[in-house]
């Protein structure tokens, strides 16, 4: 199969999975027990879920954006 017929190249594959990998790690930061009605857990307010998770998930929507955009490296237009 030719590459020229690939819109991304494979530099901006690895660059959206692992933009994919940090995003999932930015939510199971954010999971964990809640409370319920007989006890309150004061774990959902943590700095953890309510900073550092939507921070790490936002990285990675930004890594996903940049991924899509770049420009792959095109070497097969060598002009003579």
């Amino acid at each position: 199969m030719d590459k020229k017929n690939f819109a991304l190249g494979r530099q901006n594959f690895i660059i959206i999975a692992v933009s994919v990998l940090i995003i999932v790690i930015g939510f199971v930061l954010m999971s964990g027990a809640g409370s319920s009605e007989e006890a309150f857990n004061p774990d959902i307010f943590s700095a953890r879920r309510i900073k550092v998770a939507p921070v790490v998930c936002f990285f990675g929507f930004l890594l996903m954006i940049y991924g899509v955009i770049k420009r792959p490296k095109d070497d097969t237009t060598k002009e003579e």
